[in-house]
């Protein structure tokens, strides 16, 4: 199977600028191509995972990944999907969040001798000329296009800034940069970019006279429709110290049913006859999907030693004895406890499980708590519920938030 029907049947092409010559393209040359991504934190998430499978892939299939990192970009940041203007960063804030993108894509891309390439659009667009980049760039580019494209209706309903409306040009002349560099013949991106690459394709034709192309794949959505990597607490990073790798493992543990197959298609490397097979669980059979998919997702971010002590810790069961040392564990003193008490919802704030005494007192009301003590589980059904520190046989306790996430607290 050649990558491009490898992405297909993964489920993870959206839209082709022309399927039938990307697909012979893809066959029988081996191109260049490549992905952005803006430094707009200081760590990768869910969403750049899809991304960089599909780069994997393309890898693999022997094609050279180009990562491109929006140093110039970044600067203005891209208003696809977005309801105001993303907050400002300094060149000191996006020097540190792509030094620390390169580190983390190491992982998943090969980039030992020129298999893959680094650039970083600030070495071109940072010193542009203005006035000659607009007559020599920007008079390809009609307004009124750029005003019905996608990724700007939403901004135009609560003001779109002119400095937003650049952001479309600069990324298409990414494209016309990279062509030129490296023959790049390719751009990826989800599918909310699909205006910005589209524009690229139509700026190397009408510069160069050359046809390129582009290709989008399906952003990560539930079943539903909503966009997956998102908790209570926030995004899912892949950062460990952003999101542990225990739950980060139970993010992928605790999906849906309905969403386990196209998790498993999307954003792992398991065969798929593997996971046609795995499609047919049903019921409680599908925990067995679920685990397959969390372990395969956690390997990959956090290495075989951190997925094997995640899944571990995931099943182990505190009153059956079982280890629970790689448990997301929070350390507390004695001076935290009043009178040799500590309230619940103390702990749960400080164990940030919860991120106020609000959504401690609406998660204990919903009965969604629970302490696991030596002898019993007790569950907790007031807001003035406290734990004795006598409660701390072997010096530790474990909360159970819901019905999966489970947190030790450690004296």
């Amino acid at each position: 199977m050649n990558v491009f029907d490898e992405l297909k049947e993964r489920g993870l092409i959206a839209q082709t600028t022309n399927e039938e010559k990307i697909k012979d393209m893809l066959e029988n040359q081996k191109i260049s191509f490549y992905i952005g991504f803006d430094p707009t934190a200081d760590s990768l998430h869910v969403g750049h995972f899809v991304q960089m499978m599909v780069m994997a892939h393309m890898q693999k299939a022997g094609h050279t990944p180009i990562a491109l990192f929006g140093g110039g970009t970044g600067m203005i940041g891209d208003p696809s999907g977005k309801t105001d203007m993303r907050k400002m960063l300094t060149h000191e804030d996006i020097d540190h969040n792509i030094s620390c993108f390169k580190r983390q894509m190491s992982r998943f891309i090969d980039f030992s001798n020129n298999k893959a390439i680094m650039v970083n659009n600030a070495d071109w667009l940072l010193n542009l000329n203005y006035i000659e980049f607009l007559r020599d760039i920007g008079v390809h580019f009609s307004v009124n296009r750029m005003l019905a494209a996608e990724c700007y209706k939403q901004r135009l309903e609560n003001g779109l800034s002119f400095f937003e409306l650049n952001y479309m040009i600069m990324q298409s002349y990414d494209f016309l940069v990279l062509n030129q560099k490296y023959n790049c013949q390719l751009e990826l991106g989800g599918d909310d970019q699909w205006s910005n690459i589209i524009g690229g394709v139509a700026l190397v034709r009408k510069k160069l006279q050359k046809e390129v192309f582009g290709m989008t794949f399906n952003l990560l959505t539930t079943s539903e429709g909503k966009k997956m990597g998102k908790t209570e607490n926030g995004a899912v990073w892949l950062d460990p110290e952003k999101t542990s790798p225990y739950d980060f493992y139970q993010y992928w543990r605790n999906v849906a049913d309905s969403d386990v197959i196209k998790c498993l298609k999307m954003l792992t490397f398991v065969p798929l006859f593997k996971i046609n097979e795995l499609a047919k669980l049903t019921g409680s059979e599908l925990n067995g999907a679920k685990e397959i998919l969390a372990f395969e997702i956690t390997k990959l971010v956090h290495g075989q030693e951190e997925a094997e002590k995640a899944q571990n810790a995931a099943r182990a069961i505190f009153c059956s004895g079982e280890n629970t040392d790689d448990m997301p564990t929070t350390k507390i003193k004695l001076s935290d406890f009043n009178d040799k008490k500590i309230p619940v919802v103390e702990l749960l704030i400080i164990s940030k499980l919860v991120a106020s005494k609000g959504e401690a007192r609406r998660l204990i009301e919903q009965g969604g708590v629970s302490v696991l003590l030596k002898d019993e589980t007790k569950k907790i059904s007031s807001i003035s519920d406290e734990i004795l520190k006598d409660d701390f046989t072997d010096n530790f306790i474990i909360i159970k938030k819901g019905k999966k996430v489970f947190h030790k607290i450690e004296l």
